[in-house]
């Protein structure tokens, strides 16, 4: 088991992954993105390429890109964006989209109109395969943890994410980081799966 269950938190504002062909709808034939900035997980970057979203019942602009590009477009929203929007996006893993709700994403040469791809990200945390060994979890399992501050609370229902490329970061929406008093980098403690079952009265 690893000694330290401290684990570092990424607070994933709103943002929206796309495929080569929208990508090329949204910004022009040939288009291609580029990288503002690199993020925590390896590879992964928030592009330069801005978006409009827009819902039956609002708006939202500036909504970043991070890349690359995917095989399938899609949308993470906080529920609050979703208040905005008009949109009631279900909670879901990443990829799992199938009857989720539409968008129309607006770039510079064109809007998109997603008939599905919408979702509320559920909090997740990334591990190698060696540190899920040392933090004595398993990819799919579902776990707890703790933070800290003046407004501590226990996270449940958080998914384990095992992958070779991965590195160590539990994501929350920003949501989620507001009302615990989370900001980017801050650590989170993993509640033992004992005490999980404890709390839960499992």
């Amino acid at each position: 088991m690893h000694s330290d269950k401290t684990i570092p938190v990424g607070i994933s504002g709103r943002h929206v992954h796309v495929t080569q062909q929208d990508l090329e709808t949204l910004f022009g034939p040939g288009s291609h993105l580029t990288c503002f900035k690199e993020l925590s997980q390896p590879g992964q970057f928030a592009a330069n390429e801005i978006v409009t979203l827009v819902g039956p019942k609002g708006i939202i602009p500036k909504v970043r890109i991070l890349g690359p590009v995917r095989k399938a477009t899609q949308v993470e929203i906080s529920r609050t964006d979703g208040y905005t929007l008009g949109i009631d996006a279900p909670i879901r893993e990443s990829g799992d989209l199938e009857g989720t709700p539409g968008v129309v994403i607006v770039g510079p040469y064109g809007p998109l109109k997603l008939d599905q791809g919408v979702i509320v990200a559920k909090r997740h945390i990334h591990f190698t395969p060696q540190l899920a060994r040392d933090f004595g979890v398993a990819d799919g399992e579902v776990v707890m943890v703790r933070t800290s501050g003046p407004r501590a609370l226990l996270f449940d229902e958080v998914v384990v994410r095992v992958r070779g490329d991965f590195a160590l970061d539990m994501h929350v929406d920003t949501d989620e980081a507001n009302a615990a008093g989370l900001k980017q980098g801050d650590s989170v403690v993993l509640v033992g799966a004992e005490e999980r079952r404890r709390i839960l009265g499992a």
